[in-house]
């Protein structure tokens, strides 16, 4: 999971993902035109410049790295608001 996100912390911030993992989670936030480089050093250095961005980044990497019970308790909780 992420750690929970500053409003105040924006900019470049590099996310520690799988390598396994990078690639896809690199190109859906090239989708989400979202400025994200992967690195030589096998690091993904992603661009966050608002609250909206910061909520895409977590979204996607979550998408990509949570278990099943994890997204489908995330989904029942996003439908009790």
């Amino acid at each position: 999971m992420l750690p929970p996100f500053s409003f105040e912390a924006l900019g470049d911030y590099c996310l520690q993902v799988p390598l396994s993992d990078r690639w896809r989670i690199y190109h859906r936030l090239q989708e989400l035109m979202i400025k994200s480089w992967c690195l030589a050093d096998g690091s993904l250095r992603v661009r966050v410049n608002n609250c909206l961005t910061a909520i895409l980044v977590r979204s996607t990497v979550l998408q990509f790295m949570a278990s099943r019970d994890e997204l489908v308790d995330w989904l029942e909780r996003c439908w009790l608001f």
